[in-house]
């Protein structure tokens, strides 16, 4: 949730007994975990409240299934077979993203291949009467000349 490191908390804590000093900061720790505690309290209070408003068939209710990604993962992805693997090889651009960058480079992927292997008509050929030989085929993608 916090993203505090060790080194901060040391200086957090050198600042505190700099500021406050020996003497008073047993009582701004005292002062500071009271109020963590009404704070909890009463944020405690609250969700009360809200389930008994809502009636019994919500006693079983946690605020924090209302966050949408623990909504997303307990409602659409337990039992339905999906996995987030899954999903995330799905939506992942990285397979695309390297066979445009292997088309730009001149380098043939694996659909490119399998498409130069396929004629036309639907036969699989040589592929040589589609394909450039090397000879033909420039050695750079940009002109050197201009470089």
């Amino acid at each position: 949730m916090f993203d505090v490191s060790p080194l901060d908390l040391l200086v957090l804590g050198i600042m505190i007994i700099l500021l406050f000093g020996p003497d008073k900061l047993p009582e701004v720790i005292q002062k500071v975990t009271g109020f963590l505690r009404n704070v909890r309290a009463f944020s405690e209070a609250a969700k009360e409240d809200v389930r008994s408003e809502l009636g019994p068939e919500f006693k079983d209710l946690e605020l924090e299934d209302l966050h949408p990604k623990t909504f997303v993962r307990k409602h659409l992805l337990d039992g339905d077979g999906l996995a987030i693997e899954e999903i995330r090889s799905a939506l992942d651009p990285r397979a695309e993203l390297a066979e445009l960058a292997d088309a730009m480079n001149g380098e043939p992927s694996e659909s490119t291949e399998r498409a130069a292997r396929t004629e036309p008509t639907g036969r699989t050929g040589s592929g040589a009467s589609r394909a450039a030989s090397p000879e033909q085929a420039p050695a750079h993608a940009y002109d050197p000349d201009a470089t």
